[in-house]
């Protein structure tokens, strides 16, 4: 079972910080979100790669039921690009490479900005 961690966005105050899977192996990351019934508006995943890539970085909503608010974030810790990805749909990619990959709930669009950025903290 993944690790739990805190996403703080160190650029601008936010009410509350999800606490996140912190998926770091090929069979967490394989697994994500799919065939699960629903989201918790405070949790998510962090899909953690080994290097800056688009195509590293890329996801997909096959088998997904519910939307998901999706935050790519560079090895700077720096939000490079964000999406609504909505379910069911075959890929997404960011615009900017990127080494990590935050979905968390579509109510949480508002809490991360390109730009912003991020620090993980041990839950």
């Amino acid at each position: 079972m993944p690790r739990q961690i805190y996403v703080l966005n160190k650029t601008k105050p936010v009410d509350s910080h999800p606490s996140v899977s912190y998926c770091d192996t090929f069979l967490t990351q394989l697994r994500g979100f799919t065939f699960r019934p629903r989201l918790s508006p405070d949790a998510g995943l962090i899909l953690v790669g080994n290097r800056n890539s688009r195509l590293d970085s890329s996801i997909h909503m096959l088998f997904v039921s519910f939307d998901l608010t999706v935050v790519w974030i560079d090895s700077n810790m720096r939000v490079v690009d964000k999406v609504l990805a909505r379910s069911w749909r075959p890929a997404y990619f960011s615009k900017q490479p990127a080494q990590y990959v935050l979905e968390i709930h579509p109510n949480r669009w508002d809490d991360f900005a390109i730009g912003d950025v991020v620090e993980f903290k041990d839950a």
